[in-house]
């Protein structure tokens, strides 16, 4: 790449991707609303994982209690999740994107999850040409092998790709492709609330708000001794770059390497304070099974309990020495009980077990 060349970085993100893997295996599904979420079952206690733009239209969103969404559409076709088979879905939709060269030489690809990534160019590349175009062999590339359609965000780095994408969805009405670049920022999202936002939450903007910081302009333009005396010395800069769509991290196919695995349970009944430490060793034995496949032990043990009145906090507590012992592992968990109030009773319980980093540490 010659200097003074643009830096392009492109955002693939699968639409509706649950929904739309069944919808294959259901073809008769197309066209009506569907929801996947916990097993199925709207009575139970479970939310929504996706739903299909058809469900979308009755204010069904994700994260929804199923009953919820029963209630705001009836008719619609609510399915178990399926996680093995939305593993292997994803696993041919990565491979049809890796498979693809920009500049002359493979491409470099950051898996973020199941549905999305971040694709870059790789070392050694020769003229990128219209970045837009390489959207379109993405999405291309993805519907010929695996029938998904995918929205392609397009921005002179990560931050205004990821962004870019919401913009161009749902790729079958607005052409699943869309840029945001340095030139075209504060055009696109100046005015726009900081909640639009990678990376800034309800939370987050209410504590800018105080501050009389509601726009990404606002943002952009605020003090940044401010918000480092807000947010410290390590996250006001970073904030003040978002706000200027300022973003240097590289594209990287690293392997991501996992620093815990958890489980989490909702019970169908909630469950009595004698009830709880036994259901608090289940779930440590479950996750130590979790924790043995990495190959390292955990040397950090966190609890979540949220009451029936859906308060919820965390407690977590560093070991001694490193374990993968479901025995002293559990026993750890149970005692963080001591550290709540026993007075509500409990719909909700996770442990989460924070492993040794690997040798090396972690690339990132």
């Amino acid at each position: 790449m010659s200097p003074g060349s643009p830096r392009w970085v492109l955002h693939v993100d699968l639409d509706m991707f649950l929904a739309a893997v069944e919808i294959l295996r259901r073809p008769e599904l197309a066209g009506k609303p569907v929801v996947v979420g916990g097993r199925g079952i709207v009575n139970e206690r479970a939310v929504v994982s996706t739903a299909s733009y058809e469900a979308r239209e009755f204010g069904i969103r994700s994260g929804m209690p199923l009953r919820t969404a029963y209630k705001k559409c009836p008719d619609a076709v609510f399915l178990p999740v399926d996680a093995p088979h939305y593993l292997a879905a994803s696993a041919e939709v990565m491979a049809a994107i890796r498979a693809l060269e920009w500049g002359g030489v493979p491409v470099v690809l950051e898996v973020l999850g199941w549905d999305e990534a971040f694709l870059g160019a790789g070392e050694g590349h020769g003229d990128l040409g219209d970045p837009v175009e390489m959207a379109r062999r993405v999405r291309a590339a993805v519907l010929e092998r695996t029938r998904l359609h995918c929205s392609v965000g397009i921005g002179n780095n990560k931050l205004q790709a990821k962004i870019a994408t919401d913009f161009g969805k749902p790729s079958q009405l607005r052409g699943g492709i869309y840029a945001i670049t340095d030139e075209t920022w504060y055009d696109e999202m100046g005015a726009r609330p900081t909640r639009a936002l990678w990376g800034v939450g309800n939370k987050i903007a209410g504590r800018l708000s105080a501050h009389g910081i509601e726009t990404v302009t606002d943002l952009a333009t605020s003090d940044i001794d401010a918000l480092v005396g807000e947010f410290g010395p390590t996250m006001g800069p970073w904030f003040h770059r978002l706000g200027r769509g300022v973003d240097s991290s590289p594209v990287d196919a690293t392997p991501w390497v996992p620093r815990a695995h958890g489980r989490e349970e909702t019970y169908q009944q909630d469950l009595t304070w004698e009830q709880v430490p036994d259901a608090v060793r289940e779930l440590a034995a479950r996750v130590v099974h979790d924790i043995d496949a990495e190959g390292r032990p955990a040397m950090r043990v966190h609890l979540k309990i949220r009451y029936r009145n859906f308060f919820t906090l965390t407690r977590s507590r560093k070991l001694k020495e490193p374990s993968n012992d479901p025995a002293v592992l559990g026993d750890v968990a149970v005692a963080l009980l001591e550290k709540v109030e026993p007075d509500k009773p409990v719909r909700l319980l996770g442990v989460r077990l924070e492993m040794v980093p690997p040798e090396g540490g972690y690339d990132r």
